[in-house]
């Protein structure tokens, strides 16, 4: 991989110039945009995604809240687990930043001096995005939109190539997605506990919806006594 890196007659260092190139000729602010919006907007973004997901399955209430409130718990840890594995291929590849062995890039963020390969930001969103699509589609889609726009700042701002922007997406999802079923099968109790439980379910449900089933048995059991009495009265 470092091998590949060294020469600018390859197709990831060709593209790294393609795309980082964008950023000379567009206006500083525009750059200074991007610079945020790969640093840390897109992030921001994903927890948003999250915790509007979140806040739509709670609203809504159905059979499946539980296991969806916990695929949503799994996709932040999802996150951390990737990132943890990444450390060890970091070392092991030991790829430098594009900028150490590329000149004429143009960097937006300056102090980044440890390894490339995987993208940190391109694992977390990517992760972040699968487990989020596991626990509902429509939201999943939109959040693998942000990891791919993320993965494209990190080219954009010159600090990493296409590969390793590729190599976190990989990771990203191989993690989510293979780790999920023991995941799901140790948060989706703790879930259904935190459900049923009166003091803390509503991050399961809404009120409204927590009791919604209780509230029609309870209707049901007083109108079976009144009918009762007034049977009693009648004879």
């Amino acid at each position: 991989m470092a091998g590949l890196a060294e020469s600018g007659s390859n197709p990831d260092v060709d593209l790294l110039y393609d795309i980082n190139g964008l950023a000379k000729d567009a206006p500083h602010w525009f750059d200074r945009v991007v610079e945020f919006v790969g640093e840390y907007g897109l992030l921001l973004a994903m927890i948003l995604l999250v915790l509007g997901c979140w806040w739509s399955v709670r609203r809504r209430g159905a059979e499946d809240a539980a296991s969806s409130v916990a695929a949503l718990v799994w996709a932040p840890l999802a996150a951390a687990v990737a990132v943890l594995v990444n450390v060890p291929i970091r070392g092991f590849v030991e790829r430098p930043r594009p900028f150490f062995d590329h000149q004429g890039l143009e960097v937006l963020v300056s102090g980044k001096t440890d390894y490339s390969f995987v993208s940190d930001h391109a694992t977390i969103t990517m992760a972040m995005a699968v487990g989020l699509f596991v626990a509902n589609r429509r939201f999943g889609v939109v959040g693998i939109g942000v990891a791919l726009l993320e993965g494209f700042c990190r080219v954009y701002m010159g600090v990493h190539y296409p590969t390793d922007v590729v190599g976190g997406f990989a990771l990203g999802t191989a993690v989510a997605l293979l780790l999920s079923p023991v995941a799901m099968a140790l948060l989706t109790p703790v879930a259904k506990a935190v459900e049923r439980s009166p003091r803390v379910g509503w991050v399961i449900r809404a009120r409204g919806r927590s009791y919604e089933g209780q509230g029609s048995v309870v209707s049901g059991a007083r109108g079976e006594r009144v009918g009762a009495e007034e049977r009693d009265l009648a004879a």
